[in-house]
């Protein structure tokens, strides 16, 4: 079911929501928020498992990406986002009475620190952090605004074009027969070629990096104020992630749990969603133990 709320700017940010059979939700409401230059479906695997153990998930776009309103003033700093963040929480614990938990993927997750973190009272009851850490290698940040910025300008002439570039950029995830689901995370220019679904606002904003060092020190003063129960889901092969970050984020937050996905590199729950969904549902269980 599409559903939407109301950013800080009035920006519309539309989203779909998953409930269990007959609508009856027994567990956890869950906002899954998804990375740079991607959109809500691509939780769609992980919101349907979550759904199928009782819980409530709703996938949301980021303000700038898929269905959601752009910013009319090119407005893409993380704390643009995690103010949007912030609004959707409150509304979502207006709405169903239960302090949500958050599962944020690389900007999902940055949003989510930021957001968390610097919050005056204690919103969600959990916060799930996917391959996102304030410290991360900048090499494998460039190699993704590389990527994202390869085909911005010109586009696809065809859904096989596009899906030959993701080949290329994921070489070790099996290249789909059927690419009829990249139309999601794709939209129709006026010129008849396929470009992705995102603000090309949105990746001026972010080779910004001159700014990287200040947005790790804002990163890092939120994450250690966090109290509540965190999990940092690393892939093993991680391009951002590696070993040296994940210590480091665990010395911040001494009370995170981390898990580690073989197999998998930034995007775990795209490489990995079976192996990924168990552990965000173990950590769900845990959370309703206590």
């Amino acid at each position: 079911m599409e559903i939407s709320y109301t950013g800080r700017e009035g920006n519309v940010l539309v989203g779909s929501q998953f409930t269990p059979v007959d609508n009856v939700t027994s567990g956890e409401v869950v906002l899954l928020l998804h990375g740079g230059g991607q959109t809500r479906h691509s939780w769609t695997a992980t919101a349907k498992a979550l759904a199928q153990k009782g819980h409530r998930a709703i996938t949301l776009d980021l303000r700038g990406h898929g269905d959601s309103d752009w910013s009319k003033q090119g407005n893409y700093q993380f704390g643009n986002f995690a103010d949007d963040v912030k609004l959707v929480v409150e509304r979502i614990l207006a709405e169903y009475g239960s302090h949500p938990i958050v599962i944020g993927a690389s900007l999902g997750g940055m949003a989510s620190m930021i957001f968390a973190g610097e919050a005056d009272e204690t919103l969600l009851s959990g916060l799930v952090l996917v391959d996102i850490t304030p410290s991360v290698k900048m090499d494998g940040v460039e190699k993704i605004l590389g990527f994202m910025g390869s085909h911005s300008k010109d586009g696809f002439a065809t859904l096989e074009d596009a899906g030959d570039a993701i080949a290329t950029y994921l070489p070790h995830r099996p290249r789909p027969k059927d690419l009829s689901g990249l139309r999601k995370n794709l939209r129709m220019g006026d010129d008849g070629r396929y470009r992705w679904h995102w603000d090309p606002a949105f990746l001026v904003s972010r080779h910004k990096i001159d700014r990287h060092n200040d947005v790790e020190k804002q990163l890092t003063n939120a994450v250690k104020k966090l109290k509540i129960p965190v999990m940092l889901v690393r892939g093993r092969e991680s391009e951002l992630v590696g070993e040296k970050e994940s210590a480091a984020f665990v010395e911040m937050v001494p009370h995170a749990r981390v898990a580690d996905v073989s197999g998998a590199r930034h995007m775990v729950a795209g490489d990995k969603n079976d192996v990924f969904a168990s552990a965000v549902l173990e950590f769900i269980d845990e959370l309703d133990a206590v």
